[in-house]
């Protein structure tokens, strides 16, 4: 057929030679796994980006600022869904050698993390409340309440995630295995971006019934997203499961994946990195309306902006990560642009500038999305032994410890250092309530440098000879 007679034909044709330059992880589908059935997984990863905005992005700031309680106690609550961090590896392993007569491995872990995340968002609205006061309840038994909804939503959102993960990487081809890791994470931060402006558009005109309505609401769209997520995803494999598997104990697989070079370094990296981008979780909402007075609405889209931030950068990582560009380089890259983030959220306070202050947070979400996808193709690259799950779960347990430290650690140091600035005690200069924020955030910038430290040795330099091999004559 003759090309110039049919535009749209030659349309089509050059739509799909430049969809995959386009669209960064469109080569990760195959004929055996195609791209729909990839972004249906991908769903789980959505409901755990929504309740992540949901703690994070939104209750923190309605807690602090509406419900008037302290930076200190919300802090604790928040970083309370991290305590089950630390199991993840356990979880990941377990899900390597589950048994089961129906013959599935991954699927019963995700479905009880479902089933923990819907319960726990099920009654947060009515604890949250409680732990405002106003109730005749004893306090213990609030904060008691409170807990057990961030304890049941934390622990939901890291089974949930550990056991899809390695699903994704069940299903996929060993050369494709990181990628379509990646385009999980994509899915996660498309759905903290959805549920942000969701959230920010239904609570732009606040109440607690609202609140009690929109929390709710996340918590059956959880069930919903997870139940078409897992829908005739993994094979059903009876022989495989009935009978006790043949593998090591979970201290000896430990003891050979840490053995692998330099697994140890790169662990304590991601956990300084981590750290470095997560403390400022807590406080990052209240100091927009604390210190520069934003509203509900305005500081929930700051969430967004971050995961827009976090998207272009996996966007990019993706790109360059498909030509061989060592991953532990972009991980440094994402310090530095962190730092530079950092920078601008400590000088929006004397500018007074809200611009320069989203500014920030859009630049954290992309040096911690470049840093995220970045230690994990790394991760993805050591060696698994057969146990996907050890591995991913090994990554998000680190990641996610760290995380839940510096977000408590956040909340505990802005309050004792605020407490300190307002009552005069470092002095008149000092005597601001933004005072305990710019120290979080300089630490911040600190544990950055530190994370380049340890990033350093990691970074594979190329010898001489291969790039005097790479050099192209024109």
């Amino acid at each position: 057929m003759n090309l110039e007679k049919n535009p749209f034909l030659k349309m089509r044709i050059a739509i799909k030679q430049w969809a995959p330059k386009l669209m960064p992880f469109a080569d990760v589908a195959s004929a055996d796994l195609p791209l729909s059935r990839l972004l249906r997984l991908a769903l789980f990863q959505v409901s755990v980006g929504m309740a992540t905005v949901m703690l994070i992005g939104t209750l923190n700031r309605v807690m602090i600022i509406e419900l008037g309680l302290s930076a200190a106690l919300v802090a604790v609550m928040v970083a309370l869904p991290l305590v089950f961090a630390p199991f993840r590896a356990m979880v990941g392993f377990k899900s390597d050698r589950h048994r089961s007569f129906l013959g599935w491995r991954r699927v019963p872990y995700i479905w009880i993390g479902s089933w923990l995340q819907f319960g726990g968002l099920a009654i947060m609205p009515f604890a949250l409340i409680l732990l405002s006061g106003d109730t005749t309840w004893p306090e213990w038994f609030a904060q008691g309440a409170s807990a057990l909804a961030f304890l049941l939503v934390g622990a939901g959102m890291q089974i949930t995630q550990t056991a899809g993960l390695a699903l994704a990487s069940d299903i996929a081809k060993p050369e494709s295995k990181p990628r379509v890791v990646a385009l999980m994470y994509v899915m996660l931060l498309l759905g903290m971006v959805l549920s942000s402006v969701l959230f920010s558009f239904l609570l732009s005109d606040f109440s607690p019934i609202r609140l009690i309505q929109v929390v709710q609401g996340a918590a059956a769209l959880t069930m919903l997203l997870n139940l078409i997520a897992l829908w005739k995803q993994e094979a059903r494999k009876p022989k495989n499961t009935d009978q006790p598997l043949a593998t090591l104990s979970f201290r000896d697989t430990w003891k050979q994946f840490a053995a692998q070079g330099r697994v140890i370094r790169f662990l304590v990296a991601l956990g300084l990195g981590t750290a470095a981008f997560g403390m400022q979780d807590i406080i990052l909402e209240p100091y927009g309306a604390e210190v520069l007075k934003l509203s509900v609405s305005e500081t929930t889209t700051l969430t967004g902006l971050t995961a827009i931030g976090a998207l272009l950068a996996f966007a990019i990582a993706a790109r360059y990560l498909n030509r061989a560009i060592d991953p532990h380089r972009l991980a440094a890259f994402g310090v530095l642009f962190g730092i530079v983030a950092f920078t601008c959220v400590i000088f929006s306070e004397p500018l007074l500038s809200p611009n320069l202050f989203r500014l920030g947070a859009f630049l954290i979400g992309f040096g911690g999305g470049l840093f995220s996808v970045s230690t994990l193709a790394t991760a993805m690259g050591f060696e698994s032994l057969g146990m996907n799950g050890l591995v991913l779960g090994a990554w998000g347990a680190v990641q996610a410890s760290a995380a839940g430290v510096a977000i408590a650690l956040g909340g505990i140091i802005r309050d004792a250092v605020s407490s300190l600035a307002v009552s005069g005690a470092l002095g008149s200069v000092l005597e601001s309530s933004a005072t305990g924020y710019s120290f979080v955030y300089h630490i911040e910038v600190y544990l950055l440098f530190a994370t380049l430290i340890a990033i350093g040795p990691l970074v594979v330099v190329k010898k001489k000879s291969q790039l005097d091999s790479e050099v192209v004559l024109v």
